[in-house]
């Protein structure tokens, strides 16, 4: 039984072996690609900080909180923030507003110099600014989010602070590293649109075909099994 199964599953082994070759070697490279560079160094945490201690204390934020409320409507939340040297009173609302901590009055979004002026604060590195670019809609590796600020700085990873438009708060850090990253993690889901579906169809497919594989792999060892090669040595 054993000898006719040997046949077919040789055919199956080798013409699977031609349609899998690439994506197990997509699959292998990616995962050491993935597992040799470490999260911290993917999400750029040496590179730049998303947050940065607030300076001002409670004392600081003099503004009437009843007549900012008096403003929104459908009020959330209230954040004590900062941007720069003024400090923030954020309201989350139906539309979220952003006050003068102090003298309560409504803050217009950052101009250029003062977004350039929060990345550096923001930037951990020692290179200028190759690129500040104010975007209605940012790219994939943003999620699409519209809006924002992106400003790109010259060093050897290039560096990219994604910073919220009307807040000028840092949204994230992108590099060429997390480019990489997120290359072979597109290989390794083969989700080659969005890079978030790891339920996908195809994938799926070549991971049934790749099981089918490795179980007409396993078929051929009892072509020549070890054990019988070393009875034959004796």
């Amino acid at each position: 039984m054993i000898k006719t199964a040997l046949k077919p599953a040789r055919k199956v082994h080798k013409y699977l072996g031609y349609l899998l070759a690439l994506q197990i070697f997509a699959w292998l490279l990616g995962g050491l690609v993935m597992s040799a560079i470490p999260l911290e160094m993917v999400h750029g945490k040496h590179l730049a900080n998303r947050q940065i201690e607030n300076p001002f204390s409670a004392a600081d934020y003099t503004a009437s909180l009843d007549s900012l409320k008096q403003q929104v409507s459908e009020l959330k939340s209230i954040e004590y923030k900062h941007f720069l040297d003024t400090p923030i009173i954020k309201l989350n609302a139906e539309h979220t507003a952003y006050f003068h901590g102090k003298t309560g009055s409504l803050l217009p979004p950052p101009n250029q110099a003062n977004i350039e002026q929060q990345a550096k604060a923001h930037f951990m590195g020692n290179a200028d600014i190759a690129q500040a670019t104010l975007m209605p809609v940012g790219p994939r590796e943003v999620q699409y989010r519209k809006d924002i600020w992106q400003v790109t700085f010259n060093d050897k990873v290039s560096t990219t602070i994604y910073l919220d438009s009307k807040s000028g708060q840092v949204i994230t850090v992108r590099s060429t590293i997390w480019r990489i990253f997120d290359f072979f993690w597109m290989l390794h889901i083969m989700d080659y649109d969005e890079r978030e579906d790891f339920n996908n169809p195809l994938l799926i497919s070549f991971s049934a075909t790749s099981v089918l594989f490795c179980i007409s792999g396993l078929i051929l060892l009892f072509q020549s099994p070890p054990w019988r090669r070393r009875r034959t040595l004796k």
